[in-house]
């Protein structure tokens, strides 16, 4: 029997829609979330693992110490006691003529602050902290164990802690190489009584003060009595001669020439932290 050509067209179009499944558009979707939530959980446990952030590796650095010969190439070149009296490169910082004493200091190690007991020129104690206003345009700057230094205007100028004791009446001058005396002026020569030249020029030895390069003052040592004579202390430093600051090698040998039989010299002399006047009446040979 023939089947009609219509049924077998029928037939073959049932055949061929019925081929091709359908797509499970649900099911794709969730594998993809499952495979992403796999990477997520991989992720995870990476970053718990691995103890390594975005700024590199947690470890602190390590300290590098110096071989033995460098060691000794860097403290062969420290003198603690200044024996060698050699100027100190690292406190070029000049000493203050303000009338300021420093009686003590307590430095921070943690902050690297600290505060300072300081008097004023009338004399009355306080305790200033870095940053503190001392007096009129005078700013603590920094602490350190046997020092300060103060901001006067921009320039820093440095107060040492004053370690004099007060010198016997009766007894002279202590010699060369102890420690500095009171910072109180010596009463002045009376007419008469003031040393001779030859006395001055043989018990009293100079030096120029070099601070960055400059002459900044004139050392005075003791060779004989007539340095105490003079009113002069150990450790003094000639600032100015008859109110001219020294400033040059001239200067120097100015002093010099000016030591001459009748001469009035009046000298300001740096004592420690203090600032002292010398005044001398030259006697003739």
């Amino acid at each position: 029997m023939r089947v009609p050509f219509s049924d077998r067209m029928r037939g073959f179009g049932r055949g061929r829609a019925t081929a091709i499944p359908a797509v499970d558009w649900l099911a794709l979707l969730e594998r993809a979330l499952l495979v992403l939530l796999a990477l997520q959980l991989v992720r995870l446990v990476w970053a718990v693992v691995v103890p390594v952030g975005r700024f590199g590796p947690w470890e602190g650095r390590q300290a590098q110490i110096l071989s033995p010969s460098a060691r000794q190439a860097l403290f062969a070149s420290f003198d603690p006691f200044f024996r060698t009296g050699a100027p100190q490169q690292a406190g070029s910082g000049v000493v203050t003529s303000l009338a300021l004493t420093l009686y003590g200091v307590r430095v921070n190690e943690g902050s690297g602050l600290g505060s300072a007991i300081i008097a004023a020129p009338d004399g009355v104690q306080n305790s200033f902290a870095v940053g503190d206003e001392i007096m009129p345009g005078v700013v603590l700057k920094a602490v350190t164990f046997d020092h300060v230094t103060i901001d006067r205007g921009g320039a820093e100028e440095q107060i040492f802690i004053d370690q004099s004791t007060p010198a016997p009446e009766a007894e002279p001058a202590p010699t060369q190489g102890a420690g500095w005396q009171s910072a109180a002026p010596p009463p002045p020569a009376a007419p008469g009584a003031g040393p001779s030249v030859d006395s001055l020029k043989r018990d009293i030895g100079f030096a120029p003060r070099i601070q960055n390069g400059r002459v900044t003052g004139v050392a005075v040592m003791a060779k004989g009595p007539a340095f105490a004579a003079a009113g002069f202390r150990p450790g003094d430093i000639i600032s100015q001669i008859n109110g001219q600051p020294i400033g040059s090698a001239g200067d120097l040998q100015a002093l010099q020439n000016q030591i001459a039989p009748g001469a009035r010299l009046s000298l300001t002399v740096e004592r420690g932290a203090a600032v002292a006047s010398v005044n001398i009446i030259v006697q003739g040979q």
